[in-house]
């Protein structure tokens, strides 16, 4: 399939499921409503729709990338039901409360995500370094656009704004871009116009496809980039939550 179709493919699905989504909303509308930071009423289709999409999509291209894009999407939701009314945010947080016995929703998630993350980069590498390479980077993408998902259509502007340029790669690792951009680009206008959220589910699936596209695209060098932007992200996740609410 070519990286056109690909995207469309991606797109299409993820504005199929939002639909069906919308349509049944499973468990009443009232379970799918949550106020935005400005206080309007927004829905969660797009979140899961996104993430079943692009797995989809992605698995289709390599059923590695697909594996860690629904793990990432399962984690999230499951931090997005069972994590709602915890006020922690970051790694240090929930670390800390691991420290002392208490096994948040968030920890759950970090190594949920890691672990499927892991188990992707162990199949779409050789080397041992790469592999664990590419772990970093798929987990560290998935965590940063969480990170950006403060404000209405921070997280798939990024995600689109990032995969495009892998659009002008040859192999899977351009099929992935557009599996990206396609998912991104049809949850933006409802995310950026706040009649949608992502929440965690949805970002970090969008994160986790963009972090397959750059595992695959890139040798040892470009693999040491991006780990490298994603853990400095991650230490200053404040600082670049902070940025995206700024923009």
């Amino acid at each position: 399939m070519s990286r056109p179709a690909t995207l469309l493919t991606s797109a299409l699905l993820t504005r199929g499921l939002t639909t069906a989504l919308r349509h049944r909303a499973p468990g009443g509308r009232d379970r799918w409503e949550r106020k935005n930071h400005a206080g309007r009423t927004v829905d969660l289709y797009a979140g899961p729709a996104s993430a079943v999409a692009t797995a989809l999509a992605a698995a289709r291209v390599h059923p590695a990338a697909g594996l860690a894009v629904l793990a990432a999407g399962a984690c999230g939701a499951y931090d997005d039901i069972a994590g709602a009314d915890d006020p922690r945010r970051g790694f240090r947080a929930h670390l800390g409360a691991l420290g002392t016995g208490e096994v948040t929703s968030g920890a759950v998630k970090l190594f949920g995500i890691s672990a499927a993350a892991l188990a992707a980069g162990s199949v779409l590498k050789e080397r041992p370094l790469d592999r664990l390479l590419a772990g970093v980077v798929i987990a560290g993408a998935a965590h940063t656009a969480n990170l950006l998902d403060v404000r209405p259509g921070r997280a798939a502007a990024a995600v689109l704004a990032l995969a495009a340029p892998g659009l002008a790669r040859g192999g899977a690792g351009g099929e992935l871009a557009a599996v990206a951009v396609g998912g991104a680009g049809a949850v933006l206008p409802e995310d950026l116009g706040e009649r949608a959220m992502l929440g965690d589910v949805g970002a970090h699936a969008l994160g986790a496809v963009l972090g397959t596209a750059v595992v695959v695209a890139n040798g040892r060098v470009g693999l040491l980039v991006h780990a490298g932007v994603v853990v400095v992200a991650a230490v200053g996740g404040d600082r670049v939550s902070g940025w995206a609410r700024a923009l």
